[in-house]
């Protein structure tokens, strides 16, 4: 049934294979832009959060 759908038992057409590989690459293209965007927020975060530690030490004498 398998190789009905792909047409032949040779295994799939020139177009399909290109096709594929296309896929294949934007598959690991965005996989990198995840893991980059990944690494960025964990930098910001990492920011966000010194600056709320230096906030709270400013704001530590208000609050005695």
């Amino acid at each position: 049934m398998a190789k009905a759908l792909v047409g032949f038992v040779g295994g799939p057409i020139p177009d399909q294979a290109r096709e594929i590989a296309q896929l294949r690459r934007r598959v690991a293209d965005l996989q990198d832009e995840v893991l980059r965007l990944k690494n960025e927020n964990d930098g910001l975060l990492k920011a966000l959060g010194e600056r709320v530690d230096a906030v709270d030490e400013l704001l530590e004498p208000l609050a005695r």
